[in-house]
């Protein structure tokens, strides 16, 4: 194990927003929970297709997408708060 320091953009909660040295872009700290989780419900969309089930894996991926918005706004919102440009 390496320690060495990070900048911390955002709260240091479930999904907080760093920089590791020598990255020109923050990246998003996934905590090993939220990580099964986020798969989980992949599985349940991929599952419900599998089954043939369009209402449900349209549900299951609405959700995910949701998430994942929610996410990807915690992460732009720290960007531009520090003034930092977006990679994409």
């Amino acid at each position: 194990m390496e320690r060495i320091e990070a900048e911390l953009f955002t709260d240091g909660g479930n999904d907080a927003v760093v920089r590791l040295p020598g990255r020109r872009f923050p990246g998003v700290l996934v905590q090993g929970d939220s990580l099964h989780i986020l798969r989980s419900d992949v599985a349940d969309v991929v599952e419900a297709c599998e089954r043939g089930d369009g209402d449900e894996a349209r549900d299951s991926a609405g959700l995910l997408l949701a998430n994942l918005d929610a996410l990807l706004a915690r992460y732009e919102a720290a960007l531009s708060e520090h003034e930092i440009p977006r990679p994409y």
